[in-house]
C-alpha cells in the first residue's frame, strides 16, 4: 500500500508570522489521519496548501501522485474537501447544488443524474432533494457538502472540521457516513479536528499539531502510552492487604491518602477479571471498582501542560485567509 500524501518539511508564513513550522507526516492510501489540535494550531492552513489554495512558503507536499505546487490541476481532479466553513449556495436546492458541482467536473447525463440520486440517499437527502438549502439544518448542510465531495469519485477527501457546531446525535450520525466511505471505496480521508472523540473514533492514526508544529504522531492507543498505563481504583475491606495484591499483569501499585489502592496494568479491561480472581485466592474483599484510561486530552495535556479544549484564538492571518476563501 502507498502513500496517498506525502509532506516534507511544510512552512507557511504570512508575512513574520509562521503558521505551519516545518511539518513532515505521510498518510497511507485508503486510510483516516487526523490532525488534532485547537483553534489556531495551522490544521486549517495545512489543509488548504494540501488541496491547492495556499501555496507553501517552503517544502514538498505531494497529493495522489502530484505536486501540490507543480500540478495544482492534477491534485484537484483528484480530491474532494468539505470546508469548515459552508460552501452550498443556499438560494438552490439540493439535487441543484449537486448538479452544478458535477458538471464543474466534467460529469453530465444519466451518469450525473444516477450518481446525484445515490449520494443523496447516501446521506439520507434524497427526499428533500427540490428543497432550497436556506431551509435545511446544519446537519443536513454537512450532509450534503459531503455527498457533493464525492460526485467525482475523489482519490482523497479532505474534511475540515467536519462536525463543527453540530449536537452529538448528529456528529455521529456523520462519523457513520464517514467510516462507510472509507469501507465502500477504500478512500483516504484526511480529516481535522479538535474534538478527541472524532479522532480516536475515526482515525487510524492521529498526528497531534500545536502552533503549527507536529508535537506527536501514532495511533490513539500508541498516543495514550506516551502518558502512562491504565489506572484501577480499589477499595478494599482491608487496605493493608495491598501488599498481597501482586500479579505479573500489575505493573505498580500504592496507597492513596483516601485509602483507595491504585494499580497501574496495560489494559484495564482485560486485567479486572484477573485482578478479581486474584483478590479471591488471597481471600481479598473488594467493596468498590473504577478505572482511569489515559485520553488524548491527557497526551495534549502532557505534552504541552494544558488541555486541548483550552483553544488558542486563530491568528488574524488565518482567519483573513478564511474570510476571503468565502467570497
Amino acid at each position: 500500500m502507498g502513500d496517498a500524501i506525502i509532506v516534507e518539511n511544510l512552512i507557511k508564513k504570512y508575512g513574520d508570522f509562521e503558521a505551519v513550522k516545518g511539518v513532515s507526516f505521510r498518510v497511507k492510501q485508503g486510510e483516516i489521519f487526523a490532525f488534532l489540535g485547537p483553534n489556531g494550531a495551522g490544521k486549517t492552513t495545512t489543509v488548504h496548501v494540501l488541496t491547492t489554495l495556499l501555496k507553501p512558503t517552503s517544502g514538498r507536499a505531494i497529493v495522489a501522485g502530484h505536486d501540490v505546487v507543480k500540478e495544482p490541476m492534477e491534485v484537484r481532479k483528484r480530491i474532494g474537501i468539505v470546508f469548515q466553513d459552508t460552501s452550498l449556495d443556499r438560494e438552490l436546492t439540493a439535487w441543484e447544488n449537486m448538479y452544478i458541482h458535477g458538471r464543474i467536473y466534467g460529469l453530465k447525463g444519466s451518469e450525473l443524474k444516477d450518481k446525484i440520486e445515490r449520494l443523496l440517499k447516501f446521506v439520507e437527502l434524497w427526499e428533500f432533494k427540490d428543497k432550497p438549502v436556506k431551509t435545511f439544518s446544519g446537519g443536513m448542510q454537512r450532509r450534503l457538502e459531503i455527498a457533493r465531495s464525492l460526485l467525482h469519485e475523489p482519490e482523497v477527501l479532505f474534511l475540515d472540521e467536519p462536525t463543527i457546531g453540530l449536537d452529538p446525535q448528529t456528529r455521529a450520525h456523520i462519523w457513520d457516513y464517514i467510516q462507510a466511505m472509507k469501507e465502500e471505496h477504500n478512500m483516504t480521508i484526511f480529516l481535522t479536528t479538535h474534538y478527541m472523540d472524532e479522532a480516536e473514533q475515526l482515525a487510524d492514526r492521529i498526528a497531534i499539531i500545536d502552533h503549527g508544529k507536529i508535537i506527536a504522531e501514532g495511533t490513539a492507543e500508541e498516543l495514550k502510552k506516551l502518558v502512562g498505563n491504565d489506572v484501577i481504583y480499589l477499595k478494599l475491606d482491608t487496605p493493608e492487604e495491598l501488599k498481597c495484591l501482586q500479579g505479573e499483569f500489575i505493573r505498580g501499585c500504592k496507597v492513596l491518602p483516601d485509602g483507595r489502592v491504585a494499580l497501574e496494568v496495560d489494559n484495564a479491561a482485560e486485567a479486572l477479571p484477573r485482578l478479581f480472581e486474584l483478590a479471591n485466592e488471597r481471600g481479598i474483599k473488594i467493596i468498590e471498582v473504577t478505572y482511569h484510561r489515559p485520553t488524548l486530552n491527557d497526551v495534549f495535556l502532557h505534552l504541552t501542560g494544558r488541555e486541548i479544549r483550552d483553544e488558542s484564538p486563530e491568528n488574524p492571518m488565518a482567519a483573513f485567509m478564511r474570510m476571503r476563501m468565502r467570497r
